[in-house]
């Protein structure tokens, strides 16, 4: 699973990225997480609210700050 926390650096995104890590952690899941804080990258990816998380290439939340739970509760649903 790939996952990418796209978003400038700012403190949500800061805090996404580590949501997403802990909610991994929680699942056990290995996964390949990145961060991209480039705004012409993010918009590449078709971001328009940062911080966005983007699992195996789909957006699935953007604008907002994820809880850990929320996380795992989508990540639960891919796997």
């Amino acid at each position: 699973m790939k996952i990418i926390v796209a978003g400038p650096g700012c403190p949500r995104c800061q805090a996404t990225e580590k949501n997403v890590r802990d909610a991994c952690a929680q699942l056990n899941l290995s996964a390949d997480i990145s961060h991209i804080y480039d705004v012409k990258e993010i918009a590449k990816l078709g971001v328009m609210f940062t911080p966005a998380v983007i699992v195996d290439g789909k957006i699935v939340t953007s604008g907002k700050l994820p809880m850990v739970e929320e996380i795992k509760k989508i990540l639960s649903e891919i796997k």
